[in-house]
């Protein structure tokens, strides 16, 4: 029985040896870079969840990449604007966002869930700084504008969305600054414009702003399905702007991923190497995605 148990500890031994052995050349090849992960609201109500998240990020941290981490906070915002008894409506899914839930907006994501994020990352053992949009300057924001069509006279109106925000600029002073210090930036989706209103920022949009302005090596959209899908269902692995074109145009990519794909074709137009969408829930997705040659997820390259 003994032998037994010494022959299944060594085969697990050297499981975790050829892991490490396949891993070895991507940590050779982006120590030093960074990445960008978007770590989405849905997960953060998962105790275990948030600890696998904390563990990974550190990991990357201990391996010589540097990980910036955008958080979202949708759900905690809709929850806490429902039991203050505000209602709320969308517009292409952006909240219509008046000046009370703005300051609401901002409690909540600069306060209970940055605050809760960069706890969790220190008790994994890493160094977080929680910081928004609006601190050091890293993000102005600009008003959002959208038009609507009315389906009958075809007529274009415009609808305003109130203090709802999207980057005009990034400064990465700060985060820079950070990381140099070995810290790891949590950065709350949450700016201030240069009319001197708090605007409430789209998070995917934050993070590929800022995956962009710092070059990132990969940008993480972390969501709650495995990554983009063809007609059938089956995951598309690899795409690049002119794929994820068709693939609207046929109606292929719809709803949710439009805007998410749209942040990844932006982003990777504009300085970042390369953004990934992939399912959040599943443990250490970002790890296998990026550490494993079979990977997980959707990799978007220009």
């Amino acid at each position: 029985m003994t032998d037994i148990a010494d022959q299944l500890s060594e085969a697990e031994g050297l499981s975790k040896v050829e892991v490490l052995i396949e891993a070895l050349p991507y940590f050779q090849r982006y120590a030093g870079r960074t990445f960008v992960v978007k770590y989405g609201g849905h997960a953060m109500g998962e105790p275990q969840a948030a600890r696998d998240f904390a563990e990974d990020i550190v990991l990357l941290k201990a391996v010589g990449i540097n990980p910036v981490v955008v958080h979202g906070g949708g759900p905690q915002i809709g929850d806490m604007l429902a039991r203050l008894g505000v209602e709320s409506t969308f517009v292409d899914g952006l909240r219509v966002t008046d000046e009370a839930t703005a300051k609401i907006a901002e409690m909540v994501l600069s306060g209970g869930i940055n605050k809760e994020l960069v706890g969790w990352l220190s008790n994994a053992g890493g160094k977080a700084l929680g910081l928004s949009g609006k601190d050091g300057g890293l993000v102005t924001a600009r008003k959002v504008e959208r038009t609507t069509r009315d389906p009958e006279s075809l007529i274009e109106s415009v609808v305003d969305l109130g203090f709802v925000g999207e980057p005009a600029f990034v400064d990465t002073s700060v985060i820079d600054t950070a990381v140099a210090a070995g810290m790891i930036p949590v950065i709350a989706p949450i700016a201030g414009g240069e009319d001197g209103a708090t605007y409430n920022i789209n998070a995917d949009t934050m993070a590929g702003a800022i995956a962009a302005a710092l070059g990132a090596a990969r940008l993480f959209l972390l969501t709650d399905v495995a990554g983009v899908l063809d007609g059938q269902g089956t995951l598309l692995p690899e795409l690049n702007p002119a794929d994820i074109a068709k693939l609207s145009a046929d109606g292929v990519i719809k709803g949710g991923m439009v805007p998410k794909l749209e942040t990844c074709v932006s982003a990777v137009e504009s300085g970042c190497e390369a953004a990934v969408v992939l399912d959040g829930r599943v443990p250490h997705a970002m790890l296998l995605e990026f550490f494993t040659a079979r990977g997980a997820g959707t990799l978007v390259r220009a």
